[in-house]
C-alpha cells in the first residue's frame, strides 16, 4: 500500500490508470487503495477480460473515464457493507446467544439451508414400492407399464396378459434436435470439472486461475457463456490452433455466431483458451492443469459444431385392453456430440455405459401389426430418496435459487457469484457445518441445528437473490445505494433487538455447547485450566496464566509442553520428560521438568 501511496504522490505523476480486473471487487479495491492514500488525481480505466498482449494494447488504446464506473464501485461497496453488518452482527448475536461459535454469512447461511434441506428430505424419505409390467413381443420388441403402485393390479395384467395376443396400434416416429451447449462460465466449468474429474469447485477455480496466470485462457471469474462479435475472427482462428496443439475434432463448418452476443457479456465473455497455447511448453503444467485447459479447449469446438439429430419411436401396444409402450431412438447425424465424444475417448477414465430403454433400435413394425403368443411378466422396484448434493448440484442449485420467487425480467439471481461459490462451499467444510464424503457434501448436525435457530431472513434463498440482484440494480444506477444499505441495517437491528439471551443449559439442548476437558486447576487462582490451540490457560479472565506449548524453553530443548505434560505439572507442579535435547552437548538427555511459576511468569527448571 505505501508504495502505490507514493507512487500515486509522486510529482512525475499527473494521471492514474485503474487496471484491476474488470469487473465489481476489482473496482472496490483500485477505489479503497485511491481513497485511504487520499489521491485527488484524475484516473483512467483499462477494461479488458483477456490477458493477451494485443488485448491488453487494444484496452490501453481505449481508456475511460474512471468516474464512468462508480456505479459499479457503489454496488461493490454496498455488497461489502452488507456482507460486514450481516456476518460480523448475526456471528456475534447467536455466539453469545448459544454460548457457541456461531457463523453466519449472507450467502454461506442459505448455501447451508439448501444443504440441510435436502439432508432432511434423504432422512425422512420412505420407499415406495411399485412395479413394471413387460410384454415381449418379440426379442426385440418390448412394450411397458411403468409404475404400478397397486400389487393386485399388477398382478392381474401380468396374468391376464401372458400368453395372449397384442397389436400394434400406433408407430409414431418424430426427428429431434438437440443443440450445441454454450461455451464455459467459471460455474458451468467447475461443474464438469467435478462431474468428470472429481475436482472440487475450488480447485478448478485455483488451476484456471493458474492457466489464466500464464496467459493460456481468459479470465476465470466470469458470468457469460457469450463472447463479443468483434471476437468472431479471434474464434475462428482458435479452433483451428486447438485442432493443431490437441487433435481434437474440428466442426465442419463452425457456427461461430450461436456463441455471440453482445447483450449477454458484462465484465467478461466467456471462458476460452488463447494463442499462447500453441507454443506452450506442457511439461511445465501439472496433469490437473492439462485436464482443465483440455476441456476448456474442447468446449469451443462443441459449441461451435453442428445440431445433432436424432429420431425417436413410440410403439404403442394394446394387449386386452392395457396399453404398452416401447421406445427406440436412432441417431441421424451426431453432429457436435462427435466432437464431445472423441474427446472424452482420449481419457483413460471408465465411462458409464448404461444402456438406456430409449436408445433402443427398434424393429419395424407398422399399425395393426399383432404378435401372438406374447409373454408378461413383472419387475418390482423402489422409488428412491434424492441424492446428497455434489459439488456439481450445489453450484447449480445456488445458480437458480430463490428463480421461482422472481419474475422473468430479473436480471440477477441465485445466490453468490461465479468468483465466490467455490470459497463459500469450502468455508463451510471448515467451519464443520458440512463434511465431504466422496463426492458428496453431507449437512453436520453442527450445521442442520444451525439452520432450526436461524430466522427465515437469514437463511432464505429468495432474501440473498434480491439482495444480488438489487446489487445489479444499483451497478445499472436504476436505484441509490443508500436504499440497500438501510435496509439491512434495518434488517440486521430488527433482529438484534427481537433476540433474547438463552441460558447455557438451554442453549445446551441444540448440541452447541460443547464442554471442555479440565485439564486442571490454575496454580494461582484456583479455576480450571482449558486447553487451547497455543497454549493451556486460565478459565478466569483476570488471570493471566498459562503455559505456552511452544516457548523459547521448549525450542532449546526441541520439546512441546503436550497434554499429558501439562495435566502432570499443574497437579503435582513437576514431570518427567525423556529425549530433551542439549544443544552445547548435541546429545538428548532426560530430566524432570519443574513448574516455576512467579505469579507474573511461567517459567521451568530441571531436577536431575
Amino acid at each position: 500500500f505505501f508504495i502505490l501511496k507514493d507512487l500515486m504522490h509522486r510529482q512525475d505523476v499527473d494521471e492514474i490508470i485503474c487496471a484491476t480486473d474488470a469487473g465489481r471487487e476489482g473496482e472496490l479495491i483500485f477505489r479503497l487503495v485511491y481513497n485511504h492514500a487520499r489521491c485527488k488525481k484524475p484516473f483512467k480505466r483499462l477494461w479488458i477480460s483477456s490477458m493477451e498482449d494485443k488485448a491488453i494494447a487494444e484496452g490501453l488504446k481505449n481508456l475511460k473515464s474512471g468516474r464512468d464506473y462508480n456505479n459499479l464501485y457503489y454496488a461493490a461497496v454496498c455488497r461489502a457493507r452488507a456482507d460486514w453488518l450481516v456476518g460480523m452482527n448475526a456471528t456475534r448475536l447467536y455466539t453469545t446467544q448459544y454460548h457457541a461459535r456461531l457463523v453466519i454469512g449472507r450467502v454461506q447461511t442459505p448455501t447451508l439451508a439448501l444443504l440441510v434441506d435436502r439432508h432432511k428430505k434423504i432422512t425422512n424419505f420412505t420407499p415406495e414400492k411399485y412395479y413394471n409390467a413387460h410384454l415381449y413381443c418379440t426379442p426385440e420388441l418390448e412394450g411397458i407399464i411403468e409404475k404400478i403402485k397397486d400389487e393386485k393390479e399388477a398382478l392381474k395384467i401380468r396374468d391376464i396378459c401372458n400368453g395372449k395376443k397384442a397389436t400394434v396400434t400406433s408407430v409414431e416416429k418424430k426427428e429431434k434436435k438437440l443443440s450445441p451447449p454454450q461455451l464455459f462460465d467459471l460455474t458451468t466449468l467447475q461443474r464438469e470439472c467435478n462431474r468428470y474429474f472429481g475436482y472440487s469447485a475450488q480447485k478448478t477455480l485455483d488451476l484456471t486461475q493458474s492457466l489464466y496466470e500464464k496467459k493460456l485462457v481468459t479470465y476465470p471469474r466470469t458470468e457469460s457463456r457469450f463472447i463479443t462479435d468483434d471476437m468472431e475472427g479471434t474464434a475462428n482462428h482458435l479452433i483451428g490452433i486447438v485442432h493443431d496443439v490437441f487433435g481434437f475434432i474440428s466442426p465442419e463448418k463452425p457456427d461461430i455466431k450461436r456463441i455471440i452476443n453482445n447483450k449477454k457479456v458484462s465484465d467478461h465473455h466467456a471462458l476460452l483458451p488463447t494463442e499462447q497455447i500453441k507454443n506452450a511448453d506442457f511439461s511445465k503444467l501439472s496433469q490437473d492443469e492439462i485436464n482443465v485447459l483440455m476441456i476448456i479447449s474442447n468446449q469451443l469446438m462443441c459449441a461451435t459444431g453442428q445440431t445433432m439429430r436424432y429420431e425417436t419411436t413410440e410403439i404403442h401396444i394394446d394387449c386386452e385392453g392395457y396399453d404398452f409402450v416401447a421406445k427406440g431412438k436412432v441417431i441421424i447425424d451426431p453432429g457436435w456430440k462427435k466432437i464431445e465424444t472423441d474427446y472424452k475417448s482420449k481419457f483413460k477414465k471408465k465411462q458409464t455405459n448404461k444402456k438406456e430403454k430409449e436408445d433402443k433400435i427398434l424393429p419395424k413394425v407398422k399399425k395393426n401389426d399383432t404378435f401372438e403368443p406374447v409373454a408378461c411378466d413383472l419387475t418390482d422396484h423402489f422409488t428412491m430418496p434424492p441424492k446428497h448434493y455434489t459439488e456439481d448440484t450445489l453450484l447449480s442449485a445456488m445458480e437458480t435459487a430463490g428463480n421461482t420467487e422472481f419474475d422473468k425480467d430479473t436480471e440477477k439471481k441465485g445466490i453468490g457469484t461465479p468468483a465466490t461459490r467455490a470459497g463459500i462451499i469450502e468455508k463451510l467444510i471448515n467451519s464443520k457445518y458440512v463434511e465431504r464424503k466422496g463426492k458428496q457434501l453431507i449437512a453436520t448436525p453442527y450445521g442442520i441445528n444451525l439452520i432450526e435457530i436461524v430466522p427465515e431472513t437469514l437463511k432464505s434463498p429468495k432474501m440473498t437473490a434480491e439482495w444480488e440482484n438489487t446489487l445489479m440494480k444499483i451497478q445499472r444506477g436504476d436505484i441509490p445505494p443508500n436504499n440497500f444499505t438501510n435496509n439491512i441495517i434495518a434488517m440486521i437491528s430488527k433482529l438484534v433487538n427481537e433476540s433474547q439471551s438463552l441460558p447455557k443449559e438451554e442453549a445446551g439442548r441444540f448440541g452447541f455447547v460443547n464442554e471442555k476437558e479440565e485439564i486442571g486447576k490454575c496454580p494461582r487462582c484456583g479455576n480450571p485450566v482449558y486447553e487451547s490451540q497455543k497454549n493451556f490457560y486460565c478459565s478466569n479472565r483476570e488471570c493471566t496464566f498459562a503455559i505456552w506449548k511452544e516457548s523459547s524453553f521448549t525450542k532449546n530443548f526441541k520439546k512441546k509442553i503436550t497434554k499429558a505434560m501439562a495435566k502432570k505439572l499443574l497437579a503435582k507442579g513437576k514431570v518427567k520428560v525423556k529425549g530433551l535435547y542439549s544443544k552445547k552437548k548435541d546429545k538428548k538427555f532426560d530430566a524432570t521438568v519443574v513448574l516455576d511459576d512467579t505469579g507474573k511468569y511461567v517459567n521451568f527448571k530441571f531436577e536431575f
